[in-house]
C-alpha cells in the first residue's frame, strides 16, 4: 500500500515550539488505538444472526472472529519489526489503511468468504498500539511520555467497552451493513488524522528484513492459536488438534534455531531471554488471560434468563452497557498509573494492577446476582487491567534499545493476544462442563461462572508474582527517562541549527 508523504515532518510553530499537529499526536494515536479495539468487538453482537444473514454455518461464521485473532497475532510482531526498520509512521498508516479496507469490504458483501478475508485484513490493526507507543517514546519529551504511554495502553479496554454497546445499538436500529459503513468512516478519519498529525520517527534499525523468520513465526502462531481456538469445537483429543500442537512445537523450535543464527532476526531471542524483558512478556500473557475472562463471562451472565436463578435477562445492548463503566474507569486511571510508575517504578504498577485485578474477581465471586455488584466487580477488574496494561510498555521501553521498541512491544502485545485466546478456550471448557437444562436448553450454571472467576483471579495473582520478580531499575524509569532526555536535547539542537541557518539565509537575501 502506498503511504503519503509526511506533512508533519517539521514543527508547525514559527519558533520551533510544538504546533497544532504535534499537540494532536497523542489524542490522534489514542483514537487509533480505540478504533482498533472497536473493530475487534463490533462483530460480537452479530454472531448469533450471521448464519441467517449470510446463509453460512455457525462454524463458518465463527471464523470471522478467528481470522482476526490469527491475523493480528501474526502481523503484530512482523509489522512492529517493519516499523523499526522502515519507519513507524509509514507502517502505522498501512495498518490503519488495511483495517479500514477490511471494514469497507464487510460493508459491501454478504458472502462469508469475503467477510472472513476482510476480518483478517482488520487483524493488521493489532499493530497500531505497539507502533504508537514506540512513536510516543521517540517524539515526546520525558515529562509527557509516561502519561501518554499509559493512555495509549488503556485504549484497548476503552475501545472494547465502547464497541459492544455501540455496535448493538446500530444493529438494533439499522442494518449490520450500516454498522460496517460507520466503522469504515471512523477508520478513514483515523487514517487521515494520523497522516496529518504524526511525524515520522528518525529512530531506525536498518538491515534486511527476516522473511524466513516472519514466515516461520506465522506458521507457528497459526498452528498454536488455531488449535487453542478450535479445540473446544473439534475436540481437544482429536487428531487435528493434537497434530496442530505437535506442529506448533516443531515449527517454533526450528524458528528459534533460525532466529539465533541470523544476523538481524525478526525477534531478538537473546534480548527477549533477559529477565527485564522476559518477565514482562510472561506477565502480559497472564494479565491478558485474567482480563479477558471478565469480558467473556460478564456478557453471558447478565444475558442469561432469570429462570436460571442468577441471570438478569438483559439484552445485548444492556450487557454491553454493563461493561461501559469499566472502560471509563480505564480512561480515568491511566494518569494514576503513569504517576505510580514515575514515583515507584513500572514493576510496582504492574504488580499492583494484577493484585487489583484479583480483588475484582473476588468481588465477582462474592456476588454475581445483583446488577450493581456485577458492575462494581467488572469495574475493579478494569481498573487493575488499566494499571497493568499501562505499566507493561513502560517496562519494555526501559529494557530494550531504541531501535527495537516497536518489535519488542509487538511481541508483548502478541503475548496478551495468546493469553486472551487461551482464556477463551479455558472459560469455554469450564462452562461446557457445568451446565444445567433451563426450558430444555443447557445453560451454564452459576457455579461454572464462579469457577471461571476463580481461575482468572488465580492467574492474576501469578501475574503479580511475575511482576515482583522483575529486576529493579537503579531508579524508577531511569533508563527510559535518560534516553528520552537525550533525544529531546538532540531534537532541540537540530531545531536551533535550523533556525540559525534560516536567519543566515535571510541576512544573505537582504544583503543581495
Amino acid at each position: 500500500m502506498a503511504v503519503p508523504p509526511d506533512p508533519a515532518a517539521t514543527p508547525d510553530g514559527p519558533t520551533g515550539r510544538p504546533g497544532v499537529r504535534e499537540r494532536a499526536t497523542v489524542p490522534v494515536l489514542a483514537f487509533g488505538g480505540i478504533l482498533m479495539a472497536v473493530m475487534q468487538t463490533v462483530v460480537v453482537p452479530l454472531l448469533p444472526d450471521l448464519p441467517r444473514l449470510t446463509g453460512a454455518s455457525a462454524g463458518a461464521v465463527s471464523w470471522m472472529v478467528t481470522a482476526t485473532l490469527l491475523a493480528g497475532a501474526v502481523l503484530t510482531p512482523v509489522l512492529g519489526r517493519a516499523g523499526d526498520m522502515y519507519g513507524k509512521r509509514r507502517v502505522l498508516l498501512a495498518a490503519l489503511g488495511l483495517m479500514t479496507l477490511g471494514s469497507v469490504l464487510c460493508a459491501l458483501s454478504s458472502d462469508i468468504g469475503v467477510l472472513i478475508a476482510a476480518r483478517a485484513l482488520q487483524g493488521a490493526a493489532a499493530a497500531v498500539v505497539p507502533l504508537s507507543i514506540s512513536i510516543l517514546r521517540d517524539e515526546l519529551p520525558p515529562e509527557r511520555t509516561g502519561s501518554a504511554v499509559a493512555l495509549m495502553s488503556s485504549t484497548v479496554g476503552i475501545g472494547a467497552a465502547l464497541g459492544l454497546p455501540l455496535a448493538a445499538l446500530v444493529i438494533q436500529y439499522a442494518s449490520w451493513h450500516t454498522m460496517f459503513w460507520a466503522t469504515s468512516g471512523l477508520g478513514a478519519a483515523g487514517f487521515l488524522l494520523a497522516w496529518w498529525a504524526v511525524r515520522e520517527s528518525p529512530v531506525r534499525a536498518p538491515g534486511r528484513f527476516d522473511v524466513v523468520g516472519a514466515l516461520g513465526l506465522a506458521a507457528g502462531l497459526v498452528t498454536l492459536l488455531l488449535g487453542v481456538s478450535q479445540g473446544g469445537q473439534w475436540g481437544w483429543g482429536s487428531p487435528r488438534v493434537i497434530g496442530l500442537f505437535v506442529a506448533c512445537v516443531v515449527i517454533l523450535g526450528l524458528w528459534c534455531v533460525q532466529q539465533l543464527r541470523v544476523e538481524r532476526p525478526l525477534v531478538d531471542l537473546r534480548l527477549a531471554a533477559r529477565p527485564r524483558v522476559a518477565l514482562p512478556h510472561v506477565a502480559a500473557l497472564l494479565v491478558g488471560f485474567g482480563f479477558y475472562a471478565n469480558s467473556l463471562v460478564t456478557a453471558q451472565l447478565v444475558q442469561a434468563p432469570e429462570a436460571t436463578g442468577y441471570g438478569l435477562g438483559l439484552s445485548i445492548v444492556g450487557s454491553g452497557l454493563c461493561l461501559l463503566p469499566g472502560g471509563l474507569t480505564m480512561l480515568l486511571f491511566s494518569p494514576l498509573s503513569a504517576r505510580i510508575s514515575a514515583s515507584r517504578g513500572p514493576r510496582v504498577t504492574l504488580a499492583l494492577g494484577a493484585a487489583v485485578l484479583a480483588v475484582g474477581y473476588a468481588v465477582r465471586i462474592a456476588d454475581s446476582r445483583d446488577l450493581w455488584m456485577v458492575i462494581v466487580g467488572a469495574s475493579i477488574v478494569a481498573t487493575g487491567t488499566s494499571l497493568a496494561y499501562s505499566a507493561l510498555p513502560t517496562l519494555i521501553l526501559g529494557a530494550v534499545p531504541a531501535g527495537q521498541t516497536a518489535s519488542a512491544n509487538g511481541v508483548n502485545v502478541l503475548m496478551r493476544t495468546i493469553g486472551q485466546a487461551v482464556c477463551s478456550a479455558a472459560v469455554a471448557a469450564i462452562l461446557v462442563h457445568h451446565t444445567s437444562p433451563v426450558g430444555g436448553i443447557p445453560l451454564p450454571t452459576l457455579h461454572g461462572y464462579l469457577l471461571a472467576f476463580a481461575m482468572a483471579g488465580t492467574v492474576a495473582l501469578v501475574a503479580c508474582a511475575a511482576a515482583l520478580a522483575i529486576p529493579r531499575d537503579r531508579a524508577p524509569g531511569g533508563g527510559l527517562r535518560t534516553r528520552t532526555r537525550t533525544r529531546t536535547r538532540t531534537r532541540a539542537r537540530a531545531r536551533a541549527r535550523g533556525r540559525a541557518d534560516a536567519a543566515v539565509r535571510d541576512e544573505a537575501l537582504e544583503g543581495a
